[in-house]
């Protein structure tokens, strides 16, 4: 399952690393990343490299349901519980007894069913909505944010102990705008697979149409590269597409800017420099991560993450 997982830039490699470590446990674990970096394929790769492969993986999109309903489609409820029950509903916990369950977009949980999700993973013990007793399910959750929990913390739409229940292995998808050469390694692997679904020649990137594409910021990351790859491999079959081919988004993108850094010829530790960057924006900031994280261009969450990594004081 990690094989569809395509990128060999340092901080993609780093994450399936930590990924494969960690599909080998039950550990909770909370996915950190950009709408469009593909959160639920690093989900379903966890369940595919666990002891669960082969027992349910059921999904929930937090974000699309409605508060009233949010309870009974998590933890079920019993016929007669309210008006419409007119039979037992299993919740998507109880339809994941011996899996998992991907809850994305968990920064979008009611607060009432946030108490009740945490409630489960201290007991693993669920009650559906109108059931006298609760009862005993065996669930291991995977989590997917791409939100800034920490600044919904602080505003109180999210619950902190939740959050830390939910964090007990963060795993941080990098933006496609920093993961280097993994765009051109990304478009060929598209063109190729379009190519095969559709059953047409294969079209291919002209250098002048690579640079431009590397140079583009890709705000819908991984599935905007994906969509306009199939929009051209359908569009210029066993063609070469150049400059002049790409959509005018791409072709407005900005030329690529001079370096900050410029990497001496002997090379550098870069965790080192990491590591001495986040101790100057502390000690700039004397200790506020919120505004070390900006000092630094990262979100709270992932300034935590490299802190833990660290092991920074």
């Amino acid at each position: 399952m990690f094989e569809v997982l395509i990128g060999r830039s340092p901080g993609f490699e780093a994450l399936i690393r930590s990924a494969r470590l960690v599909a080998a446990t039950d550990v909770t674990v909370l996915i950190v990343g950009e709408t469009g970096t593909g959160k639920e394929l690093l989900a379903r790769a966890l369940q595919g490299h666990s002891l669960r492969a082969d027992r349910p993986f059921v999904t929930l999109n937090c974000a699309a349901l409605p508060a009233s309903v949010a309870e009974s489609e998590l933890f079920g409820h019993r016929r007669g519980a309210f008006t419409g029950a007119v039979s037992d509903f299993p919740g998507r916990l109880e339809t994941a007894d011996g899996g998992t369950l991907f809850l994305d977009e968990i920064n979008s949980l009611p607060l009432p069913v946030q108490a009740k999700l945490l409630r489960f993973l201290d007991s693993g013990e669920i009650q559906p909505v109108g059931a006298r007793a609760p009862q005993r399910v065996d669930v291991r959750i995977i989590a997917a944010t791409n939100a800034n929990l920490a600044d919904k913390i602080d505003k109180g739409e999210f619950r902190r102990d939740l959050y830390y229940r939910l964090s007990v292995v963060p795993l941080e998808i990098p933006p496609l705008r920093e993961r280097g050469g993994d765009v051109e390694l990304l478009l060929h692997h598209f063109m190729r697979h379009f190519a095969q679904t559709h059953a047409i020649p294969p079209a291919v990137f002209g250098r002048g149409a690579v640079r431009r594409l590397i140079a583009y910021p890709w705000p819908g990351n991984i599935r905007e590269l994906r969509n306009l790859c199939e929009r051209l491999a359908i569009l210029m079959p066993g063609r070469v597409i150049e400059e002049q081919d790409l959509p005018e988004e791409a072709l407005r993108a900005p030329p690529q800017a001079r370096p900050l850094f410029t990497l001496p010829d002997e090379g550098f530790e870069l965790e080192r420099m990491e590591i001495d960057f986040i101790r100057q924006a502390l000690q700039r900031t004397q200790g506020n991560r919120t505004r070390a994280a900006r000092l630094l261009g990262l979100t709270r969450d992932q300034l935590n993450y490299r802190i833990q990594k660290y092991g920074i004081d």
